[in-house]
């Protein structure tokens, strides 16, 4: 049987030094595909933006920078609060947003309630997931 784990953040839009912009976000953590945590951002009335991280990206980034490319992930702290900082590049774009260290804190303990880091490997069907991605070619 699979778990969900989930939360709604409001994250910061790092518009400039100055000037920020709320962004409502869901997190969702699924067992049934236990290295992964999918994000939406709502970025408008009916907008939303997906992305997916590794569950140890962001888990390192509550105390350290990590991450290349895509993604990178820090601990920072924002009007004397402790602030994860999340930087995504696309094609469509960049942007810095700025999650609350201890809400993400929260819902990444509860995922490691759910499937305790090193042993995602138990809850991974490699075979299954190779035979949704041969059916799909």
């Amino acid at each position: 049987m699979n778990t969900t784990v989930s939360c709604e953040l409001h994250l910061r839009l790092i518009v400039s030094s100055e000037s920020s912009l709320p962004v409502p976000a869901g997190l969702r953590y699924d067992t049934a595909d236990p290295y992964a945590v999918h994000a939406t951002f709502h970025t408008g009335a009916d907008e939303t933006v997906d992305w997916v991280f590794a569950r140890d990206l962001l888990a390192e980034g509550l105390h350290r920078p990590t991450g290349t490319g895509d993604v990178r992930v820090w601990p920072s702290r924002s009007h004397g609060q402790g602030v994860v900082c999340i930087a995504l590049s696309s094609p469509e774009g960049e942007a810095l947003l700025e999650a609350p260290a201890r809400a993400l804190e929260s819902f990444l303990k509860r995922t490691d309630a759910a499937v305790p880091p090193g042993t995602e490997h138990r809850h991974f069907d490699l075979d299954r997931e190779l035979s949704h991605i041969l059916a799909e070619s």
